[in-house]
């Protein structure tokens, strides 16, 4: 049987892309070379290329997503495997060309990945399915709101957050109401609507889940400490936290945290890998976000949560890609 051709694409035109390029080496390093042919792509704002192996740059021909390897020859892939964070991997717009020039890949589907990298309209779906959240108000860039019927409604502490984002990029602890306005400003540098939500005072935690062998699991439930106020981008990605897998908490709130985590990924329609971030108060989880490209490199929770759960990554690297072969 011929090997399959799949290229791991990653990069991406945030401020993620640093990270994707690190979770493509993870996955690229992990694919069973016996049973596929696996390549490098990097897609970027200014340039889409195929990287062969010394390395060498080679254009992505966008009319059908094939490498342009020169002397008349091209490379078709079988499947993508999906792993670019935040925009245009993770917001669906990566996926609705895949599927209109008729390419396989990895993940949920582009209206699953639009939604739920959608904070506020993921919040709202999931609400009709009795998922709680934080209380929040929405602004979109122009709207006026005063600064005290802010902090009426939503009290202090509370967050402002860009409602699409990821990598916790451009979010703000507030705990003054004369912080709010540099807040605001902050978020609105990433995107022209924001969520600003009510502070909850509990324990954090972030769930993998995926649908693995035609069952819907939970990898695992990591406990956030961040050494700052939140999780942030230091903190996920520069070590500024500790994450504690198990979470220490006990077997009725783990129970609650595993069930509502598994329906909010079977409302949803999702697929693939998804890491969702709850703060459990007096043991009911709240609903942050869910995130359906997580970051993969070796220092990301979900690679360590399969470690524990006992899932090499290796085979769920090769779960992902038979999925999208069948699709």
């Amino acid at each position: 049987m011929s090997k399959k051709n799949i290229a791991v694409v990653m990069g991406g035109y945030s401020d993620e892309y640093k990270v994707s390029l690190k979770s493509g080496q993870l996955i690229f390093d992990s694919l069973d070379r016996e049973i596929y042919n696996v390549y490098k792509v990097v897609i970027l704002k200014d340039e889409w290329y195929f990287l062969d192996e010394n390395d060498n740059k080679k254009p992505i021909n966008k009319a059908d997503f094939s490498a342009d390897l020169g002397n008349g020859e091209s490379l078709k892939f079988d499947a993508c495997f999906n792993i670019i964070h935040g925009t245009p991997g993770e917001n669906g717009i990566l996926q609705a060309y895949w599927d209109a020039v008729g390419q396989k890949y990895t993940g949920c589907d582009f209206y699953q990945s639009a939604l739920t990298f959608n904070k506020k309209d993921t919040l709202a779906v999931l609400s009709k399915y009795g998922i709680p959240s934080a209380k929040s108000i929405c602004l979109r860039k122009g709207e006026d709101i005063s600064d005290d019927k802010i902090v009426e409604e939503l009290g202090l502490p509370l967050f402002v957050k860009p409602n699409q984002s990821g990598s916790s990029l451009g979010i703000s602890k507030v705990k003054e109401k004369s912080e709010l306005k540099t807040a605001l400003e902050i978020a609105y540098k990433e995107d022209d609507e924001i969520l600003i939500e009510s502070a909850l005072n509990g324990t954090e935690v972030s769930v993998g889940v995926l649908d693995y062998k035609g069952e819907v699991i939970v990898l695992g439930i990591t406990e956030i400490i961040p050494d700052k106020e939140f999780f942030d981008y230091e903190a996920k990605y520069e070590g500024a936290s500790q994450e504690i897998t198990p979470a220490r908490i006990d077997e009725e709130t783990t129970k609650k945290v595993e069930e509502i985590s598994i329906k909010a990924y079977k409302s949803l329609g999702m697929s693939g890998f998804s890491r969702s971030e709850f703060i459990i108060v007096d043991g009911i989880p709240y609903l942050l976000e869910m995130n359906t490209n997580p970051g993969f490199s070796p220092a990301s929770i979900l690679p360590q949560q399969a470690k524990i759960y006992g899932i090499s990554i290796k085979d769920l690297c090769g779960s992902e890609v038979e999925k999208a072969l069948k699709k």
